[in-house]
């Protein structure tokens, strides 16, 4: 058996060493989010966003096994370009110790970058509580990573089609900090902005990084969650309506098995046929925004310390 490893990709590791800004990005946006050859352009995408603002990009991944902290241009290539695992944190270590290739979750992001130091993780949309009535409880590892590992996460907010006011509860149970960029409600991921308030709002990217050297401080475990609000979205009458038809058939859906992890890409996939391919569209655009405000964050934190203080 091949003994299991992490590498940290050279760029990456030197950045770090140095104290200068270094972005995280999720890869399963490029195994499973979209079809190729789309995938690993945005893949390059997101990462020049980053270098374009002065920071190290980060793309987390498994590969043959290997856990990688900064995929090379080849290994986003070749991540991209063949057939991969979704690894969350309850599958991570079997999909490694059989040497697969894997498209890193929000949770195992997470985790991967906590471990080896990275401050910042710039992602689409968090996952939650799923909706419906269940004796068993549905919701996603990436509440527990978020309440496990101190860094922020810039997010448009939870997925859509998620159980928005028990998923906030949860973030609170678990003590994990929502903060609302520039806006006092949560974003909506397709939706600029939903009903519900956020427990603090911060206006820039300095404000951001002075929260999380305050939770350094206090040793709070907690990742610090910024939610900021796409750009340009649909309506929340137009999602309402969408989503009422992506989720008219329950009982069809449970018939067939589907539940939590498989249930939300199914409906995601329902949601781009209905809006004819703008919810995807959307889904884009905010994660090139966050992405882009996560850059200024890991600028601001490289900033010498005492100016944060």
């Amino acid at each position: 058996m091949t003994p299991v490893t992490v590498r940290i990709h050279p760029p990456v590791e030197a950045a770090l060493k140095r104290g200068g800004p270094v972005v995280a990005l999720e890869s399963t946006v490029i195994t499973h989010g979209l079809p190729r050859p789309e995938n690993l352009r945005l893949a390059q995408e997101l990462e020049e966003l980053v270098r374009a603002g002065g920071g190290v990009p980060a793309t987390i991944g498994v590969l043959k096994g290997e856990l990688v902290i900064g995929l090379s241009a080849g290994e986003l290539a070749e991540l991209a370009n063949r057939p991969a695992h979704k690894a969350s944190l309850w599958n991570l270590a079997a999909l490694a110790a059989a040497g697969h290739n894997a498209g890193t979750t929000v949770a195992t992001t997470l985790h991967a970058a906590a471990m080896v130091g990275i401050k910042v993780f710039a992602t689409g949309g968090i996952g939650g509580v799923h909706p419906g009535r269940s004796e068993v409880i549905d919701e996603s590892a990436d509440l527990h990573a978020l309440a496990s590992h101190r860094l922020v996460v810039v997010c448009a907010g939870a997925k859509s089609i998620l159980n928005i006011p028990a998923t906030l509860e949860r973030l609170e149970t678990l003590g994990v900090p929502v903060i609302g960029y520039q806006t006092d409600f949560l974003a909506g991921f397709y939706v600029p902005e939903t009903r519900y308030p956020v427990a603090a709002r911060l206006d820039s990217p300095e404000a951001i990084a002075q929260a999380l050297t305050a939770q350094e401080a206090l040793q709070l475990p907690a990742a610090l969650l910024v939610a900021k609000p796409v750009s340009e979205g649909l309506t929340a009458q137009q999602l309402e309506v969408w989503l009422a038809q992506a989720q008219r058939s329950p009982a069809s859906i449970r018939r067939i098995g589907m539940h939590g992890k498989d249930l939300t890409p199914y409906l995601l996939a329902r949601l781009a046929e209905l809006s004819a391919g703008r919810t995807v569209a959307i889904n884009l655009r905010l994660l090139k925004e966050n992405v882009m405000l996560a850059t200024e964050i890991a600028g601001a934190l490289a900033k010498p310390r005492r100016a944060l203080c």
